[in-house]
């Protein structure tokens, strides 16, 4: 059973979803973040997925005050990513009451801070992997590396990663539909549990990737739930093999 992650991307306090990465592309669809993250556990969400753009952006946490709102607002478990580099921030949102935090740019940087506070945190570290082209990006999408997922992926086998979040820059945003063959591939090439994200926008897209042979995690979805060609109770069901 695959869980569904309704996705609540911050900046500035507010939800908004950027068009492949790019924070001048970005679109407001509501300035209340604790309502909308209270709408997704009402309609059966059980999880949520939080970014903090500012934080990926800058390097360290930005929108800390409304993720704490956040977390006091709703009972169900919360993932968060966006700006995570060091121990200390790591610590500050499991103190905040984070369930999982999403390591990025620093899994690249540095894979063996990545190991070690999966250690020191075990099942709530998750592993943040952003791929234009097959290649790594990190800093907020702004640089590509020369590693390719699969490569950053392998560095993080049996060290305690609770998951990868996979995310196609290309397709995020984009309403094109995820990578689902890239997606699954990678999946299907590493033991730690895969989350797909970027481009999700429909139904068929949830099923796409319930069916691709591979067993994945879940899925995360932001712009397709606010432009409303997903619901949040039907992708749980999908996912749930409905």
């Amino acid at each position: 059973m695959m869980t569904f992650y309704p996705a609540i991307d911050l900046k500035d306090g507010a939800c908004v979803r950027l068009l492949r990465g790019r924070m001048e592309d970005a679109t407001v669809y509501n300035d209340d973040p604790v309502a909308q993250a209270q709408a997704f556990e009402k309609a059966g969400a059980g999880w949520l997925h939080l970014v903090d753009l500012n934080g990926a952006f800058s390097g360290a946490p930005v929108n800390d005050g409304i993720v704490g709102r956040i977390v006091e607002g709703i009972s169900i478990p919360v993932q968060l990513g966006g700006g995570v580099r060091d121990a200390k921030t790591v610590d500050l949102w499991l103190e905040r009451g984070i369930a999982r935090v999403v390591l990025g740019t620093v899994a690249a940087r540095n894979p063996d801070f990545v190991r070690d506070s999966a250690r020191r945190h075990p099942g709530r570290i998750a592993v943040g992997i952003d791929a234009r082209g097959g290649k790594v990006a990190v800093e907020g999408w702004a640089e590509t590396t020369e590693l390719t997922a699969l490569e950053l992926a392998k560095r993080f086998e049996d060290v305690g990663v609770a998951a990868i979040i996979f995310t196609d820059i290309d397709q995020d945003g984009a309403m094109e539909g995820p990578n689902v063959t890239a997606t699954a591939a990678l999946a299907g090439a590493i033991s730690t549990p895969v989350i797909a994200s970027g481009g999700v926008s429909s139904l068929d897209d949830l099923r796409a990737l319930r069916d691709c042979g591979v067993a994945l995690e879940g899925a995360i979805s932001g712009r397709a739930i606010y432009d409303g060609t997903i619901d949040v109770a039907e992708a749980v069901r999908v996912l749930a093999g409905g």
